[in-house]
Formats: C-alpha cells, structure tokens, sequence
C-alpha cells in the first residue's frame, strides 16, 4: 500500500471514513473558496459579468461531468483491482486512465470551442452577457485537458485512499487563484488587463500547475511505476471498461448541466437579477454541502475496495455509516443557512434586488440539503459496486423529466413565479432521494453477509 494511502480492507469503517472524507472536505473547501473568488471578483466587474459567470456554470458543467464520470470509473475499476491484490493490473489502469483523460480532454477542447455560442443560445443568453460568457468559456474550454488530467489522477489516488494530495493541491490552488484573478483582471508588471478572461485565464494556469504537482505525487504513489510513454496507447480491453463504468457516471453527471440548464432557463425568464441571485446561491449551497462531500469520495473508494475483496460485510457498514454521518452534518448546514441567508449573499453583491431574490432561494433550498446527501451517498455506493445503471436513471428523472412540467407547473399554470422554481427544486430533488435511498437499503439487505456475490458492472438487482 503506497505511503499515502489507507489500509482500506482491514481498518476501521468509521475511522477510515474520517481519514479519507476530511481531508477530501478541507480541499473541497478551498476549491469552492476558488470559485467564491472568482464570483467575488466577477461582482466587481459588473452585474452583467456577474450574470456571465452564472450562466457559464451549466457549461462549465461539462467539463466537471466528463472529469468526474471518467474519475469515478477509474476509482471503482482500479480499487476493485487493488482490492482483489492485481497491483499490476491496478497500475495498468493508472496509465490507460491517464490517456483515456488526455484523449478527452482535447476532445472537449475542439467541441467545446465550436459549441458555446450554441449553448449559451440554449439558456437564452444575449447582447453584454452573451459576449462577456463567450469570452470566459473560450478561455476555459481551451485548457479543458488541464482538467481532464487532474480529474484522473486523482481518481488512481483516490483508489489508494490518497486524499490528501488533492486537498494539498486545492489549498495551493485557492492561494493561486487569490493572487492571479485580479492580476490577470486587472493586468501589471507585464500582464495586460483582460477583464474577466482574466478570471479564466487564471483558472486555467493554476489546473496546469495541478498536472506537475498531482502526477508527481501519483509516481511517488508506484502506481505509474516503470511508466513509458507507449503505456498511453489504447488498450482495447481497458478503454472498454472506462467507458463502460465512466460514461454513464458521465452520462448522470452530464444530466446535473442539464438540469441546471433547465433552471437556469426558466429563471432567465426572470431577468438577470435573478440569474445573478441563482448563481450566487449554488455558490453558497456548495460551501454548505462540503462537509459531506469528502464522504462521496470515501465511500466510493471503499465501496470499490471491499467489493473487489468480497467483504461485502464492511461494504453495508460502509453504506449505513455514511448516510447516518452524512444526514446528521447536513442538519447543522440547513440551521446555518437558513438563518444566515441575507449576510451570505451580501457578502457577494450590494444590489438589493438579487440579494432579496437569493435569499428567498434560500430559504427554501436549505431544506434540500438533505436530500442531496442522501443522493449522493447513494450514487456512490452504487458506482463503487459497478452498478452505474440506476444512477443515471434516477439523473434523468431528476433533472429531465420531471423537473420541466414541474416548473411550468407550479411557476406558470399556478403563478408561483420564481417560488414555483425554487419549489420544485425541493420537490422533484427529496423524490428522488427517497427512491434510490429505498433502492440502496433494499440491495443493502442482500449484501449483509461475507457470501453475498457483487455483479459484475451494468448488472441491475432483479
């Protein structure tokens, strides 16, 4: 077991999911402190660069489901591996992993270039905001292979339990991005001002610095031992499997930017206050829900592990730990930002309008918290037992199909206008939660025992 890593089939379920999830937490707290910043500074430009920020983030979604759906394939295949004791096929993945990512990365790149006017049409976008969230995107799409890098490496980490290179390169990041937004915005000593490309630019500069930092730590790990370059060549056999547990990981990833296209749609509809006020609230609804978040890594890579070693015993406690932690964490954030609302989105803007309009987001959106960890949690258990089927559907139902009749529901055919969004959030979000909940309890009753047989991946329960 590398040096960083945990001894995740032998130690304690409870302790491990503490050594694993706060570091994941810490490091999640200075990534979304990275894009507080980023909203900061937006803020200062303008409102209308502040609504381009918003509107960029169902886009910028892309990136993060292609880089999170391959992450998460590659931390269940290669945890699997580790756990059943095939280091070498463990590391042959690490390398198959790595340029599956690099293949993609420049793939997003060409699409992405081609395809944001397009999109940003989608959400109805026009005029200022238009142009200002094509000059952000530009920028970001161009360095969609830093992302890309970082997303996979982190996943051959994650399968070791390593989380705390991550959160290393996080903190290193967010300190980064503290310095280089408003150089960058505002140009100096050699830098011309570029505004809010500047924004991105910086962004893009410090996922490169991640690539040298992060496979550094991924060699020292031995997983990428002996590495040459002709490993990148795609192999067959490992791409089929990537693909197989990745994409619909992506897939239901994907339908998260789907979904906050939809509400950022009919929100749209409501002007740019209310854009501006959305975006600034997912803001806040991130730092509130970092607490659980480490433990979607945790679970995922012991899941994973346990699973390839058929100790499925120490998988069902894995499974009731993390929802009982997770639900009791997430009682807490709901008080805070319940009753912290109006001094959260000042911190953000001045204008009263999208701070009345925020708060009144979330006041209601605290009392979804829960339901997001019990989805989470969910998700990850499954995708850690190569079950990535149920997931996806349970995507689709919550961000497609039932959100749309939903919001004109209750926001047109009602007149519950912006109340009706916020509304239907909270209904069609804790729906959902309550089915796959029911979905993971029940497979969990026919785990509760070290005989119990795990499928092998896209096999549903009958």
């Amino acid at each position: 077991m590398p040096q960083s890593g945990h001894d995740l089939l032998n130690q304690p379920i409870p302790g491990l999911i503490r050594k694993i999830a706060l570091p994941t937490s810490v490091g999640y707290f200075f990534n979304t402190m990275f894009n507080v910043v980023d909203t900061f500074y937006g803020g200062r430009i303008s409102t209308d660069a502040l609504a381009a920020l918003s509107l960029s983030f169902p886009v910028f979604f892309l990136i993060i489901a292609i880089g999170a759906g391959i992450s998460t394939g590659a931390t269940s295949l290669i945890g699997h591996a580790l756990g059943a004791g095939d280091r070498d096929g463990a590391r042959h993945l690490a390398g198959q992993t790595l340029s599956f990512g690099l293949l993609h990365g420049l793939l997003l790149t060409a699409i992405g270039l081609a395809g944001a006017r397009f999109l940003f049409g989608l959400l109805g976008a026009h005029g200022t905001v238009l142009e200002l969230a094509l000059q952000y995107m530009d920028c970001i799409f161009t360095g969609s292979v830093f992302f890309l890098v970082n997303y996979v490496l982190n996943a051959i980490l994650n399968a070791t339990g390593d989380s705390r290179s991550f959160r290393n390169y996080l903190v290193l990041g967010f300190f980064l991005n503290l310095a280089f937004d408003p150089w960058f915005m505002y140009g100096g000593l050699g830098i011309p001002a570029m505004g809010l490309p500047g924004i991105a630019w910086a962004t893009v500069l410090v996922q490169a610095i991640g690539n040298c930092y992060m496979l550094m730590r991924v060699r020292q790990s031995g997983m990428l031992r002996h590495f040459r370059l002709p490993e990148l060549v795609p192999d067959r056999r490992a791409y089929f499997q990537l693909a197989k547990l990745g994409f619909p990981s992506s897939l239901n990833m994907m339908t998260v930017a789907i979904g906050i296209f939809v509400i950022t749609r009919f929100v749209a509809r409501f002007g740019s206050d209310a854009v501006a006020a959305y975006g600034i609230g997912t803001r806040i609804e991130q730092i509130a829900l970092l607490p659980v978040m480490g433990m979607n890594v945790a679970t995922l890579a012991l899941v994973a592990q346990n699973a390839g070693a058929r100790q499925m015993e120490r998988v069902v406690q894995t499974i009731r730990t993390s929802l009982r932690a997770g639900m009791i964490l997430m009682s807490f954030g709901t008080a805070a930002v319940f009753l912290a609302a109006r001094p959260l989105m000042s911190f953000f803007t001045k204008d009263p309008v999208v701070i009345d309009i925020g708060v009144h987001y979330l006041h209601i959106e605290a009392f979804v918290f829960t339901a997001y960890v019990i989805l989470y949690t969910s998700v990850s258990v499954l995708q850690g037992l190569k079950r990535p089927v149920f997931p996806l559907v349970i995507g689709l139902a919550r961000q497609i199909v039932f959100p749309i009749p939903v919001f004109y529901l209750l926001a047109d055919l009602l007149g519950w206008g912006l109340t009706g969004i916020w509304c239907g959030i909270l209904l069609v979000t804790w729906g959902a939660a309550c089915v796959i909940l029911l979905y993971v309890l029940r497979l969990a009753t026919t785990m509760d025992g070290a005989a119990a047989v795990v499928p092998e991946a896209g096999e549903e329960s009958r």
